[in-house]
């Protein structure tokens, strides 16, 4: 072969074996640049060693977890417990107080009942069956009425009308002429005496108090009071 043509292959062989080289170089770049993640790659998708807080890790953080509720749900037990104890003690102090109630209510029932029992006596005012005592006592019945009238006037018109007796009658005056008589101490006719009879006072018009009582009830309608009464009325 001429020398020439072997210097030519020579030649064409060297920038081959270059480029063969080259390709090693960049292949053994890209194995190198595969192995660093890149910006671009989230975290995750690199493999990495199991993640640890500080020095302690994963398994360890749990466990601590667990201590904690463990310790949380004991002292949740413990105030339970505290309320119970509280809740039984106020119980019995109920149950204390409500025995010392009964027991004090006991001592004072049986206090009482040694005492010696006042009997209420009814205290009944006695009126002498005179003309006193029928004033006095009409005089109570017209309080308890409220009707008008002063021992002074029932009496001064008393003593002008019957003279004090009970069972005077008038049979000469109009009233007497017209068939209704005046009657009894204070002279009150008939219908006088129903139209103003007292409650609780007899219905007998010759009654002394059912007869002074029904005439200053009239004399109280008509004049104001028995008091004002000076004449026939």
């Amino acid at each position: 072969m001429p020398a020439n043509s072997r210097r030519h292959r020579r030649a064409l062989a060297q920038p081959r074996r270059i480029a063969v080289a080259g390709v090693a170089v960049l292949g053994a770049a890209a194995v190198a640049f595969s192995a660093v993640p890149s910006q671009a790659e989230p975290a995750n998708s690199v493999a990495a060693a199991p993640v640890q807080l500080g020095s302690r890790p994963i398994q360890g953080v749990k466990a601590s977890v667990t201590d904690q509720l463990a310790g949380e749900s004991v002292k949740i037990q413990a105030i339970a417990a505290q309320k119970q104890a509280a809740a039984k003690q106020q119980a019995q102090a109920a149950v204390l107080h409500k025995a010392k109630a009964a027991h004090e209510a006991k001592q004072t029932a049986s206090r009482s009942a040694k005492r010696p029992q006042m009997q209420t006596v009814a205290v009944h005012t006695s009126y002498g069956n005179n003309l006193d005592g029928w004033i006095r006592q009409a005089l109570a019945v017209m309080k308890q009425h409220n009707i008008p009238g002063s021992y002074n006037g029932l009496h001064r018109n008393i003593m002008r009308e019957s003279s004090g007796n009970p069972n005077a009658i008038n049979n000469w005056d109009i009233n007497a002429r017209n068939g209704i008589p005046s009657k009894g101490l204070l002279q009150v006719i008939g219908p006088t005496f129903n139209a103003y009879h007292v409650p609780g006072t007899s219905k007998n018009i010759y009654d002394p108090v059912a007869n002074i009582t029904a005439a200053a009830n009239y004399a109280a309608h008509r004049y104001g009071s028995i008091d004002r009464v000076n004449s026939a009325y």
